[in-house]
């Protein structure tokens, strides 16, 4: 009679397990690696739907695209716009001291109601995360719905005009004030006040000029969405 030999608690607590218990091996089955797909990082706004946090202590507000319209959240308050309804959308570049690449989109609708949205979103109190290719595609696709809904709204760019025009006559008056500046520098032979003037100036021009540029009044379609102001 063929004995059966009994493992004791220690080779099985070390993995010494008996022959029933271990799969029989096969040397023509290969072990193929699992891939695992990467996350797409346009997925949220590929499904209509976007979120950000406009401060560090305030809730987040969160928007999606739905079949009966535009469904949005902050904190307690929520809502539907249908795409019809939307009377204006203006967008415009508004950098921050802690990201450069932000971008916002005022909505309203023919209630007179205001919704906000910004493509970066507040981490910690020195991080403002941007979210560039979610609020490009969110954008973009909002656009699109509201033209298939056969909406007609108010689309501008930028600043409204009499604020750009204020803007611009107090770069006019800086200007105005670096060239007196420099003129008076050459006048008593400083070089040092006349580097510096110059540099102050470069970096002004390089910094309000973007802005300015970008955020000039105008106005477009909605299939000619402008680029410069979307990220």
């Amino acid at each position: 009679m063929k004995r059966t030999r009994t493992h004791t608690p220690r080779e099985l607590r070390f993995g010494r397990r008996c022959d029933t218990m271990r799969p029989p091996r096969d040397a023509n089955v290969k072990v193929m690696p699992v891939l695992m797909p990467k996350p797409d990082p346009t997925t949220a706004a590929a499904a209509g739907r976007y979120s950000y946090r406009p401060s560090l202590v305030g809730a987040a507000r969160s928007f999606a695209l739905t079949e009966e319209g535009l469904a949005w959240r902050a904190g307690l308050s929520s809502g539907t716009w249908p795409y019809a309804s939307i009377a204006a959308i203006r967008l415009s570049y508004r950098p921050v001291s802690q990201q450069a690449r932000r971008y916002r989109a005022d909505l309203r609708n023919d209630r007179g109601r205001r919704l906000q949205l910004v493509s970066a979103s507040w981490q910690t109190a020195a991080l403002v995360a941007p979210q560039d290719d979610t609020y490009r595609s969110f954008m973009l696709e909002l656009h699109r719905r509201i033209a298939a809904a056969g909406g007609r709204p108010v689309l501008s760019t930028g600043l409204r005009r009499p604020l750009y025009a204020l803007a611009l006559g107090a770069i006019v008056l800086v200007g105005v004030m670096l060239a007196a500046l420099f003129v008076r520098a050459a006048w008593i032979g400083s070089l040092g006040g006349m580097l510096f003037m110059v540099g102050f100036a470069v970096l002004f021009a390089w910094q309000i000029g973007r802005v300015m540029r970008r955020n000039r009044p105008r106005t477009y379609t909605l299939d000619d969405v402008p680029r410069d102001l979307l990220p």
